[in-house]
């Protein structure tokens, strides 16, 4: 049996975008069924769970005697197991692995940098000045997915843990206009975002956290 560990709960603006969605995801495309494992922030910092994940971060999935953090490996070994997520075809496979990596090391981190500015450091004085390069990176960025996506449906051949990874990427721009200057861009993301598997990861992850508010207040 499969175990996700998650927050128990989070903060308001970090409801459906908490890095356990690419896993709920993920399991939901494969038909893995799993348990939860639901942590307070505090239990995070314990030496029991740093031994599973030393950085205190979530998700963490446990199969059987396998402990793996970090969202990209937990959907490369989930990927091992199903062909929903990696394609058998070996060539296709490593197509869609290498669209993985460049989800999490050529688009995320600069995306990142932006949230940390307009979330995280609104308000400081140095965050407008450090606004415009920051932008500008993730435009080309985009402007290069933009690019690739022609003609494309999906990263790879077909849908794969590639476009999962790369479509909770682009979802934390939501709400900033960044992805709608490029229409291929927000296209795919919504045809990533009406899959099924999708909408009922993120109902899922939004019911959890809306459960653990109900119950604090």
């Amino acid at each position: 049996m499969l175990t996700l560990t998650t927050f128990r709960s989070v903060p308001e603006f970090a409801i459906g975008y908490v890095r356990d969605l690419r896993v709920r995801w993920a399991l939901e495309e494969a038909g893995l069924p799993y348990l939860l494992r639901a942590l307070a922030f505090e239990e995070a910092a314990t030496p029991a769970y740093r031994r599973e994940q030393p950085f205190s971060q979530i998700p963490v999935l446990q199969d059987g005697g396998l402990t793996l953090f970090e969202s990209g490996a937990i959907l490369l070994h989930l990927g091992e197991r199903s062909p929903a997520l990696l394609p058998l075809d070996a060539d296709e496979r490593a197509r869609a692995t290498m669209w993985m990596f460049a989800a999490l090391n050529s688009v995320e981190p600069y995306v990142g940098n932006l949230v940390n500015l307009v979330v995280f450091a609104a308000g400081e004085p140095w965050a407008a000045g450090a606004r415009p390069a920051t932008e500008a990176m993730v435009d080309k960025r985009l402007r290069d997915l933009d690019d690739w996506l022609e003609g494309r449906n999906w990263l790879a051949k077909d849908f794969s843990a590639a476009d999962i990874l790369m479509t909770t990427v682009l979802r934390l721009m939501d709400n900033m206009e960044m992805v709608e200057r490029y229409a291929r861009v927000r296209a795919y993301r919504d045809r990533c975002m009406a899959r099924p598997a999708f909408k009922k990861a993120l109902a899922d992850q939004v019911a959890h956290f809306r459960q653990a508010q109900e119950a604090a207040a």
